[in-house]
């Protein structure tokens, strides 16, 4: 049942708006003055949210059964309070977001967990400035981007929000639309004089109401409360033992397994490298297995399997006995170079491997690069692919491949979008998985032209750390660069990580596509998962 909650305080004002939810386990302020985790929070209007967010780990004290409610709240504690009420993980990301959060501080992740889902802004391009006092305009900011508020609306265009208070004028222009959003939703107001006072300090026990206003929305709560929607997470095997690759599975976000066992061989044959315990394995963990089928790249040994009808049919029948007889849950269909006169019979193997999977009940879903209008491309018919297969994995890599005539990233947001828009205009998003890389390249231009070499993001970070680089992020690639010489030869990175990984999970998610893939499973980073677990959290929320 709603309730209201009066603040009596005239200092502290009425600050917020108290509209609330009652919640089952919460203790009241009446009865708790006998088991209260600090001895210096009285019962005053705050008592129930900082019980309830100390319940929830949300809040934590500053010493020993010290909470220091009157006291200015930092930057640092803020962003760290958000991060824990919207459930989600502290990131050690090996690039460090800000020069003043350094790696050792307690809340280096909360600041990096923010950087990347972008509601944690810097004071300065390189400064976070974490000791700083929080005022309520920044409050607002804060907040109102962590629950990813739109600008407040009216029918004239006015800020018919800010317009009551009279300080108004003391609002910062930047401050405005989100005080404006807040009020509107009514998780702020001002005070009995009519002052929303925003370049005041919030307190430690005034944030605590704040934040606790958000669960008072039952709905809100619900939400965070809630697991993310399950999607396809589909990580592939490459150049580990099957025990390595277990091991990397069993600490990730993956639930669909795509070993490498299949090739097309000689003359049409089925070359057959599975190995049954990785099944047993995956099985026993509720994970799935697609399985996926390669062509080595062979133009001409793949036109010879599909331009023949028997050997296409005959192809096919042993891959279904195989699915069959091992009791693989999918295939994962990975051609390349394949010649563009076998366009026609590429789609038609297609449709008929798909109609003797859906009989042994197995998902069928093909590789495909961005169609960029090159003869690359040119065999794949996006539309009858689509129609045909369960579904259609873009590989959102190697927009500059090994042996490309110039440097630059292996995915670079505009790239990636402009990709994946350009599938979903032919391909429903139900059917699109987007592919992501766990590598980047290194490359050096000399005399001799552009060269590289592929680096795991692994040697990627070890690399920024032995020689002390410091990347800049580039809002418009949607990730961080570097450059250092090395024995007088210039090397230039378009670096991969979890602020770059979850722009484009971000992008994934804003066209509700049904999962992403991973290439390849072992050259991420540690703290990768972190991101992709954060983002698709993140993503999933909806607080309107």
């Amino acid at each position: 049942m709603r309730h209201s909650r009066y603040i009596g305080s005239t200092l502290l004002a009425v600050l917020i708006a108290f509209t609330s939810f009652a919640h089952p386990n919460r203790v009241s302020a009446s009865s708790a003055s006998s088991q209260l985790p600090f001895d210096d929070i009285a019962a005053n209007y705050a008592t129930e949210a900082i019980l309830h967010l100390s319940q929830l780990n949300i809040v934590s004290g500053t010493g020993q059964r010290k909470f220091e409610p009157r006291k200015a709240i930092t930057r640092a504690e803020f962003v760290a309070m958000l991060g824990r009420l919207l459930s989600l993980s502290p990131v050690s990301s090996a690039i460090a977001g800000f020069e003043d959060v350094p790696k050792t501080v307690w809340y280096y992740g909360w600041v990096q967990a923010g950087i990347q889902l972008s509601f944690v802004q810097g004071a300065s391009s390189t400064r976070f400035a974490p000791a700083q006092e929080v005022t309520r305009q920044e409050a607002a900011a804060l907040l109102a981007r962590a629950l990813n508020q739109t600008e407040a609306s009216s029918s004239d265009g006015t800020d018919i929000y800010t317009k009551p208070f009279a300080d108004r004028q003391q609002i910062s222009s930047w401050a405005v639309p989100f005080v404006s959003r807040l009020v509107q939703i009514e998780l702020m107001k001002g005070d009995e004089r009519g002052n929303f006072r925003p370049q005041s300090a919030i307190t430690r026990q005034e944030a605590a109401v704040l934040l606790d206003r958000v669960l008072q929305r039952e709905q809100w709560a619900d939400q965070i409360k809630l697991q993310p929607e399950d999607s396809v997470q589909l990580g592939w095997q490459y150049g580990q033992t099957t025990k390595q690759f277990e091991q990397q599975v069993a600490t990730s976000a993956v639930n669909t397994l795509s070993p490498r066992w299949f090739f097309l061989g000689k003359s049409g044959g089925l070359d057959d490298y599975t190995d049954p315990s990785l099944l047993t394995w995956a099985h026993q963990r509720g994970k799935k297995v697609w399985a996926m089928l390669g062509n080595r790249s062979d133009m001409a040994n793949t036109h010879l399997m599909l331009s023949a009808s028997s050997t296409r049919t005959e192809f096919i029948a042993t891959l279904s006995d195989a699915v069959k007889r091992y009791g693989i849950d999918g295939m994962n269909i990975d051609f390349e170079n394949v010649d563009p006169q076998d366009r026609e019979t590429l789609t038609l193997f297609i449709k008929e491997l798909s109609e003797a999977l859906r009989k042994l009940k197995a998902v069928l879903s093909v590789n495909v690069s961005p169609d960029l209008g090159t003869d690359w491309t040119e065999a794949f018919d996006y539309s009858a692919l689509g129609q045909n297969a369960d579904y259609l994995v873009l590989m959102g890599y190697d927009e500059h491949w090994g042996g490309a005539p110039e440097a630059g990233s292996v995915s670079s947001l505009p790239w990636l979008e402009s990709g994946l828009r350009k599938l979903l205009s032919r391909v429903p998003a139900s059917k699109t998985i987007l592919a992501l890389p766990f590598y980047t390249r290194d490359w050096v231009t000399n005399a001799y032209g552009v060269h590289s070499s592929d680096w795991s993001l692994i040697d990627q970070n070890s690399l920024l750390q032995a020689n002390r680089l410091k990347p800049v992020w580039n809002e418009k690639l949607g990730q961080y660069t570097a450059e250092y010489r090395q024995n007088g030869v210039q090397h230039s990175l378009w670096v991969e990580d979890g602020r770059s990984m979850t722009r484009k999970i971000k992008l994934g998610e804003a066209h509700s596509i049904a999962g992403y893939g991973y290439w390849y499973m072992g050259g991420e980073s540690v703290d990768m998962w972190t991101s992709v677990r954060n983002a698709m959290r993140f993503a999933d929320y909806r607080f309107q």
